[in-house]
């Protein structure tokens, strides 16, 4: 029986995007600056070592993996790859 079981390569590369803020809140008339260029689990990690608090302003750009990568990945997105990670 195959594995129907979502196969995420964390190996892909990707890079870590931070939005510029004013009172912790999101410059949406702004771009995204680049923070990190590497792998999706370099970028998760870096990530995850941000504070709580200061998450919402990040964002990583990969390769879309569907189903669970898409192209643009949310602090939503990111904090559940890196569940999916630790339980791998």
């Amino acid at each position: 029986m195959p594995d129907k079981t979502p196969h995420v390569n964390f190996a892909a590369s990707a890079t870590l995007h931070k939005w510029p803020s004013l009172g912790n809140r999101r410059r949406e008339d702004r771009e995204t600056y680049l923070v990190l260029e590497g792998t999706l689990d370099q970028c998760i990690f870096a990530f995850m070592a941000r504070p709580e608090t200061t998450r919402h302003l990040y964002e990583i750009h990969t390769a879309p993996q569907p189903p669970l990568v898409t192209d643009i990945l949310s602090f939503e997105n990111i904090t559940e790859l890196a569940r999916l990670r630790e339980f791998l």
